[in-house]
């Protein structure tokens, strides 16, 4: 059973309809699905107006693993305090995606917000 969410910033979360993404993402916590950010930033990045919307944030300057390493996604979804196996991981790499489906992660490939919310409401159904 999917009970986390793992968004990346840059590319996602920066995406210029983010707000759509970010309604979402508060629905599924309201639902208790876990969520969290998981950056190859050095660290911080977008941390504070995003506090209220995520569980964990994991930079990968700060824990010294970056993505596509299946290491940091293993990371992330420990600080979600879940398998890997239960988590979603939308990134708009595609090498970032395959990264976390070789952790055992459910990757979505983020080409747009409409796309990503659609691939969501399949995976998260209400």
């Amino acid at each position: 059973m999917l009970r986390g969410l793992v968004l990346d910033y840059a590319g996602v979360l920066t995406d210029p309809d983010a707000a759509e993404l970010l309604a979402a993402v508060d629905v599924l916590r309201g639902r208790g699905i876990r969520t969290a950010v998981l950056s190859n930033a050095d660290g911080g990045a977008g941390r504070g107006n995003l506090a209220r919307h995520f569980d964990a944030f994991v930079f990968s300057g700060e824990v010294g693993i970056a993505k596509p390493d299946p290491r940091v996604f293993r990371l992330t979804a420990e600080r979600l305090g879940l398998p890997a196996t239960g988590c979603v991981m939308v990134d708009d790499s595609r090498a970032n995606v395959d990264g976390a489906t070789a952790a055992g992660m459910v990757g979505v490939h983020h080409t747009s917000v409409a796309d990503t919310l659609a691939e969501l409401s399949v995976l998260f159904p209400a």
